[in-house]
């Protein structure tokens, strides 16, 4: 916990100035970064997905493509708990052993299986989650838990082999609610010294994985004071939100051989190729550099794939059959034995003046990290640094965080990490403190909002101020005003049946852009003969489109069109170091290695147009596949360069460009989330007449891709608002199990979505760019959440909203 001294002194007034001095509103940023939209040649520009013709035709290669380059690959099947919480007390596998067919059953015995401790986050080295995995588990703590694997000619008989092995447990007490693992007299689900975990607060003796708590200025203090006044109001309320899956098209799917030097290949649907890669290497102790890691297409990520699930099954299947395995998930795997966004509870408090000065904010959160912890403790502090910057003026604010152990399935990362559930808390809260003070809920949010030239204390709330950052773009105020007009805020008209009521919810986004001090990307472009380039990063395209926009930052660099730059697929023997393809990195920390790269390879173009052209490097610019000389006017071609460079009687050098990108920079996008609901009175039924949402991600690399993001994240924090979700037996058996149990909404159920680019300019991203993928995720829940409540007086805080939800809500009123 943090607590500053009393603002009059002197040590307070020199750690300010430090803070000042060491995030000043002016950024160093390369003299090329910033150009108007008439300068802009590749950027800002519809460029269409280059991968989006080959997917609608099917010509698209996903990992389980590759099954056909090996003949005498096997397929794989796991066996996995049936059983909440227990021990394995016996496990025969001689029937599925003598099965025809059957190349390899293994089992936490097998000499191939590592007993090694890991985690299955696919995070940097060394990873903040606890290494409280194995590969095949003894101990089972939830419905899913792997015990067994084998691998057969073919899926079917590897199904039927599975199905024929005989496992005994000792079965333990379950313990499925948060709350209730954290009783003295709860189930300890695991041991402690089984455990190796950095995280602070870990209590397995009470399900505990990780607890923290920060605090700036004084919390209490100011809330004692408020117990004296009459015109400071403090407010309280209470959030839940329910488990979610992914939802990907394509499953998990991991294939792994040995190649012609005796190498571990793997080819795999990963988000994160080196990380896994390094894992690997750790768990079944060989060099990282005997693994390989392909990525090839991958049908959609969200997070689900930064974990490492299949991986490590699939090599030491590999290893006891002596031939490739390829293992790929069920749908009904996906539903229960993968990663989920983890359910959880949130508490909020204020103090608010009668005219609406925020005073303090107090949160806590307990999350269901299920049964291991990947992910717990970052994903449960994001509950508070992602939202609470919103309002970073407030000079009190306090969170507190648990990660608590259930036997239910496993918490990790997805899409938003945090953000959807602390959004859904902050945003609700902001809208009953309107009410309670009788302000318009949208006056209330600008009379404290964060703005341009702020310094954000808040993302540092649960760091002691290591994550404070400067803001130096914030379009947050456009995008209330572009959404107020979109949505018809002032324009709203009532029904003409008394028992329906029409109403508009807002409710405010922030995000982060990568990891602030904890990110690399690298990037290598060489330059082909006739003016074309082959671009190497180690990003990780999982859908969005982040090779287009890699084409596209390169293509401003050089001069060329987009299409002259052919980016390669993420591989370990091949592409540039990256981080992977999470935490909306990609476009910022990657896209500004690209533009170094590019940056570095024009150089090299440049020396050569220099020799052609007769004139000096300063007075030549690269446009319209061309290098100009802007004294003369005079031009060679990028393939006539190409040409030359290869090929010429002057010095002979193929052009590339390799460049690097670090940074302790997280620039925030900024959003407003806005519903159009009818709500019957009389049955608590609602219509959806429209989702508006105006975002601030910088420069829009592609405004297209920009918009698709936003539409589908958005169609995703909908599906977070409304659909079933999860749901188990009183014995931890999951019964969802399927997408028709999920209840995901489909076309038909989508209301009508809008969304509006907002640009500003961030002087640290590559040519204004900061993030877009994540932060439209978070506002669908509080904003409608927020217009059933301005239409009928009710709130529903409980996830998913429904009908008989918010009827209940209306009887009790």
């Amino acid at each position: 916990m943090s607590k500053p001294d009393e603002p009059q002194s002197d040590e307070t007034h020199q750690q300010s100035t430090s803070v000042e001095d060491e995030h000043p509103l002016e950024w160093d940023e390369s003299p090329n970064n910033r150009k108007s939209k008439s300068e802009r040649q590749a950027i800002s520009k519809r460029e269409e997905k280059n991968d989006a013709r080959k997917i609608v035709t099917g010509e698209s290669k996903y990992t389980a493509d590759y099954a056909l380059n090996f003949p005498d690959l096997a397929e794989a099947a796991v066996l996995r708990s049936d059983i909440a919480h227990g021990y394995v007390t016996e496990i025969d596998t001689s029937a599925a052993e003598a099965m025809e067919g059957v190349h390899a059953v293994i089992t936490p015995d097998s000499d191939e299986v590592p007993d090694t401790m890991y985690t299955s986050a696919g995070q940097s080295y060394p990873e903040p989650s606890p290494w409280d995995l194995t590969v095949l588990r003894r101990k089972v703590r939830y419905v899913g838990d792997p015990i067994a694997a084998v691998a057969a000619t073919d899926g079917q008989t590897a199904d039927k082999a599975i199905r024929a092995i005989d496992v005994t447990y000792e079965e333990l007490d379950a313990v499925l609610d948060p709350e209730e693992a954290m009783e003295p007299d709860a189930p300890q689900i695991h041991d402690p010294d089984q455990v190796e975990n950095v995280q602070p607060g870990a209590d397995y003796e009470r399900n505990i994985e990780a607890q923290t708590e920060g605090e700036i200025g004084d919390v209490d203090a100011t809330f004692e004071e408020a117990t004296t006044r009459d015109d400071w109001i403090v407010t309280e309320t209470e959030w839940k939100t329910p488990y979610q899956s992914h939802c990907v098209p394509e499953p998990h799917t991991t294939i792994a051989h040995r190649d012609e030097d005796n190498r571990f290949h793997l080819i795999t649907s990963t988000q994160v190729p080196y990380h896994t890669r390094r894992q690997l290497a750790h768990l079944f102790d060989v060099p990282i550099r005997d693994i390989r890691v392909t990525k090839p297409r991958i049908g959609a990520g969200f997070g689900a794939k930064q974990s490492m699930l299949l991986e490590p099954i699939t090599v030491a299947l590999m290893l006891a059959a002596d031939r490739p395995v390829k293992l790929e998930t069920t749908r009904r795997e996906q539903f229960y034995a993968m990663r989920f966004r983890r359910s959880a509870r949130v508490r909020m408090r204020s103090v608010v003046t009668q005219e609406g000065e925020i005073k303090a904010l107090d949160m806590s959160a307990v999350t269901n990290s299920g049964a291991y912890g990947p992910h717990g403790l970052t994903v449960t502090s994001s509950i508070a640094t992602k939202p609470l910057p919103l309002y970073t003026h407030t000079p009190n604010i306090r969170f507190e965080m648990k990660a608590v152990h259930t036997n239910l399935p496993i918490g990790g990362a997805i899409r938003g990490y945090g953000a959807p559930q602390g959004h859904f808390a902050l945003e609700g809260h902001m809208d009953e403190v309107a009410n309670k003070l009788g302000l318009d809920p949208i006056d209330l949010r600008s009379r404290n909002l964060i703005g341009n030239g702020d310094l954000d204390t808040a993302s540092g709330v649960t760091t002691d101020g290591e994550h404070v950052r400067r803001i130096r773009s914030c379009g947050i105020d456009e995008c209330i005003e572009r959404g107020k007009d979109a949505i018809g805020w002032e324009e709203i008209e009532q029904p003409e049946e008394e028992h329906l009521h029409r109403a508009c919810g807002v409710a405010l986004t922030a995000q982060k852009s990568g990891v602030a001090g904890d990110e690399l990307g690298a990037a290598h472009i060489k330059m082909n003969e006739d003016g074309s380039f082959i671009l190497q990063t180690g990003a990780v395209d999982i859908g969005p489109g982040a090779d287009t926009a890699m084409a596209q930052i390169a293509a401003e660099v050089l001069g060329v069109s987009p299409e002259d730059v052919l980016v390669q697929p993420s591989d370990t023997d091949i592409s540039p170091f990256d981080y992977g393809a999470y935490a909306s990195s990609t476009t910022y920390v990657t896209g500004s290695a690209v533009k170094k790269a590019a940056e570095d390879a024009r150089t090299h173009l440049f020396e050569f147009a220099s020799q052609m052209l007769d004139e000096p490097v300063e007075i030549l610019e690269a446009r319209d596949g061309a290098v100009h000389s802007k004294q003369t006017g005079d031009s060679v071609t990028i393939e006539e360069i190409g040409y030359e460079s290869i090929y010429g009687d002057r010095v002979r050098e193929q052009i590339m460009g390799q460049a690097s990108h670090s940074t302790d920079e997280s620039p925030p996008p900024f959003g407003a989330q806005f519903a159009d609901v009818t709500v019957n009175e009389h049955t608590g039924e609602f219509e959806i007449h429209r989702l508006v949402y105006a975002v601030d991600c910088g420069i829009a690399i592609n405004p297209d891709l920009a918009e698709g993001q936003v539409e589908g994240a958005m169609h995703m924090s909908y599906e977070l608002a409304v659909s079933a979700g999860l749901s188990f037996e009183d014995d931890g058996t999951p019964e969802t199990l399927g997408f028709r149990d999920y209840g995901m909404p489909t076309t038909e159920d989508q209301p009508p979505l809008d969304s509006i680019l907002v640009e500003t300019y961030e002087p640290t991203g590559p040519f204004g760019a900061k993030s877009v993928a994540e932060i439209p995720v978070n506002g669908v829940p509080p904003a409608l959440s927020n217009a059933i409540r301005r239409a009928v007086g009710v709130r529903v805080n409980d996830l998913p909203i429904t009908a008989e939800k918010i009827q209940a809500e209306i009887d009790n009123d």
